[in-house]
């Protein structure tokens, strides 16, 4: 199985994506989970986690 498919689940006939979404970039772009943030790869719009 390639590595895109692991980015999405099927169930009840929808699409879940199981990664957030870059806010800026849309939909289509996935953000990097990181251990003390979320970075998008395209932009570079970052999201803290809270402690």
């Amino acid at each position: 199985m390639s590595q895109k498919w692991k980015l999405y689940e099927i169930k009840d006939n929808k699409i879940i994506r199981k990664k957030k979404s870059c806010p800026r970039c849309g939909d289509g772009v996935f953000m990097a989970e990181h251990k003390d943030r979320y970075a998008c790869g395209s932009c570079g719009y970052t999201i803290w986690k809270k402690k």
